[in-house]
């Protein structure tokens, strides 16, 4: 075989820079979507810059923090608060705010480990309960999260799909 010949079936590759306009319920659904249609082309590889929403939980914190400090007193301290007399309202306006916070603490948690993940691109094993007893173990990196919907959009490492979960769905995820 020649040297020019070797040459000749050698394939060569290009790079293309494209905008794609996905359109679906949520920004997770149309990402899976995406997702789903490049691996089914046989590409050899790609990489999605852009589009997808990330941070917005650290961009709120980030705006709620300069709010507060916004709010603080020329002595940096934060103005008082007038709290009900009556014992009644003050009794049910601390159990409402305890049972509140106490699961805004928790969906904060799993949020900061769920982002961690994300920005780590680190491999997770979901244990998932779709109901009617059927039950999913799956290994998967997770590509996005929609804090607005609580979706996650995962990608199954072993059958190199993307699927995308509520968090009501989610039992546990082992780090």
């Amino acid at each position: 075989m020649k040297l020019t010949d070797k040459a000749n079936n050698e394939q060569n590759a290009y790079l293309f820079n494209v905008d794609l306009l996905v359109q679906d319920e949520s920004n997770a659904r149309a990402m899976e979507r995406l997702i789903q249609l490049l691996n089914q082309c046989g590409f050899d590889d790609y990489r999605i810059k852009s589009g997808i929403e990330l941070g917005q939980l650290i961009e709120a914190l980030e705006a709620k923090k300069a709010i507060a400090g916004s709010n603080l007193n020329p002595s940096g301290l934060s103005p008082k608060v007038e709290i009900p007399t009556s014992n009644h309202s003050s009794v049910n306006i601390q159990a409402s705010k305890s049972n509140l916070t106490e699961t805004q603490a928790c969906l904060t948690l799993v949020t900061e480990r769920i982002q961690a993940s994300i920005a780590e691109n680190r491999l997770i094993r979901l244990m998932i309960n779709k109901g009617f007893g059927v039950k999913l173990n799956i290994p998967c990196r997770i590509i996005n999260f929609d804090i607005t919907t609580q979706m996650l959009t995962v990608y199954h490492v072993d059958e190199k799909q993307v699927y995308s979960f509520t968090l009501n769905e989610i039992d546990d995820f082992v780090i």
